[in-house]
């Protein structure tokens, strides 16, 4: 169905439904979900027991407060299988994230499970565009990694026509884009702006592709990062947003309206809670965001924390869609790093270097401790294009950087500049950070 002038809705009775009528089927959902996990998990019933909680006292969704909360920690403890709610026979596929200890967080999903993920990929990719006509080129990561299955059984649930590139042969990928002539691309907004250089080097523009939507995510990215994008690629650039515990990717995507990522709320419900108190902030603050999925059967989770920081959007798109949305990811809490007794997230770095067209978007932090006071380095790529002939003239952008760095994150760092190629390009998620203190 077509709403508006150029939006598309895949399925019209739950992305159109009014909120208040949408509520009553949350609720429900919710209250089956907590006697799936109160009666087959038994990491749930100990939590709700100590928490003096059964299934009875959930009947709407604003009762989803009385729960207790989920996080990796929990995944790890009961690695491989432990958090499965449904039986072996009804588990058709894991998928598994990596993690620090070694153990990896394993997810379970169901027929149903699968069926319910697709959709949730098919509603985004439809709200941007995307058709059975469609020819939707892949480069996430295919494996334990969600990204790859995710986006490529959402196109094809669709009925669009899907290449499986996966990631890596950057040189392969631009052919296959170039000569199957793919209107739709999926990969991580960093190995998007690694695909613009790659383009030129090959002595080709956007205008040799026939893209026209790219779905973008499984990493933080600036509004700067999506011009650079949309500009080298020649398409639109949606944020996609997912995480492997709660499903992948597909939890929620922008319309064509770029307005912020569409949640699939009657499938995955969101909260913004305050990482330090973990009570619920007033609406439209920022806050950790924590997911509960309204109708997993293999793994179902209650009250997840996810890490990221974000704030929901109440107010109604121009798409007519009904769903809240997420505003852009600041960072996430786990990932923030404490630089002289101050939290700084890369973002807030990339958006200040990203401004300077003169600068490339490749940088990487390295921090160390010396004489017990943190320093930092900031290794930024000069564009190809810039060729300084005077000392002074490299100097003088360092200092400006650095002035503008300081002044956005309240802390100084030494910024080097590099020749464009330097800094080593990454194919999948991009790693920006090298931390060397012992903290």
């Amino acid at each position: 169905m077509k709403v508006n002038n150029m939006a598309y809705v895949f399925n019209e009775s739950i992305e159109l439904m009014p909120r208040e009528e949408k509520k009553i089927l949350q609720g429900k959902r919710l209250r089956a979900v907590v006697e799936r996990c109160y009666n087959n998990v038994p990491t749930y019933r100990e939590k709700m027991i100590e928490a003096g909680i059964t299934p009875e006292d959930i009947n709407t969704i604003d009762d989803i407060v009385k729960l207790p909360f989920t996080t990796k920690k929990d995944l790890r403890a009961n690695y491989p299988f432990g958090m499965f709610a449904a039986p072996k026979e009804e588990i058709v596929r894991v998928h598994a994230s990596s993690g620090t200890t070694g153990k990896l967080t394993v997810v379970g999903y169901t027929q149903h499970d699968l069926d319910d993920w697709s959709e949730a990929c098919a509603r985004g990719f439809a709200s941007c565009g995307v058709t059975k006509n469609s020819i939707i080129h892949i480069a996430y990561g295919y494996g334990l990694f969600t990204g790859g299955l995710g986006a490529h059984y959402g196109g094809e649930y669709m009925g669009a026509t899907v290449v499986p590139a996966s990631s890596g042969n950057t040189a392969r990928q631009i052919m296959l884009m170039k000569d199957f002539k793919a209107d739709t691309l999926c990969c991580t907004p960093s190995y998007a702006v690694y695909l613009v250089d790659e383009l030129h080097k090959a002595g080709l523009t956007a205008e040799d592709l026939s893209l026209k939507q790219g779905f973008f995510g499984a990493e933080p990215w600036t509004e700067e990062m999506r011009v650079k994008i949309e500009e080298g690629l020649g398409l639109k650039a949606y944020d996609i947003y997912g995480l492997s515990e709660i499903t992948g990717p597909g939890v929620a995507t922008e319309c064509e309206y770029q307005a912020g990522p569409h949640v699939q709320d009657d499938l995955f419900y969101p909260e913004i809670i305050d990482p330090v108190t973990l009570e619920p902030v007033p609406e439209g603050e920022e806050g950790e965001l924590v997911f509960t999925t309204l109708s997993k059967e293999g793994m179902p989770l209650i009250r997840y924390r996810t890490r990221d920081l974000c704030s929901l959007i109440y107010e109604p798109c121009k798409c007519g869609r009904t769903s809240l949305r997420l505003a852009r990811i600041t960072g996430r809490s786990d990932d923030m790093l404490i630089i002289r007794g101050v939290n700084v997230f890369p973002s807030q770095i990339e958006s200040v270097l990203i401004k300077d067209k003169r600068i490339s978007p490749y940088y990487h932090i390295t921090i160390d401790r010396i004489n017990n006071l943190d320093i930092m380095q900031i290794d930024v790529e000069l564009e190809r294009t810039v060729a300084f002939d005077e000392i002074k003239e490299i100097e003088a952008l360092q200092k400006k950087v650095s002035a503008d760095i300081a002044s956005a994150i309240g802390v100084s760092a030494k910024v080097n500049l590099v020749s464009c190629g330097t800094i080593k390009r990454s194919e999948g998620k991009a790693v920006y950070v090298t931390d060397n203190r012992k903290i």
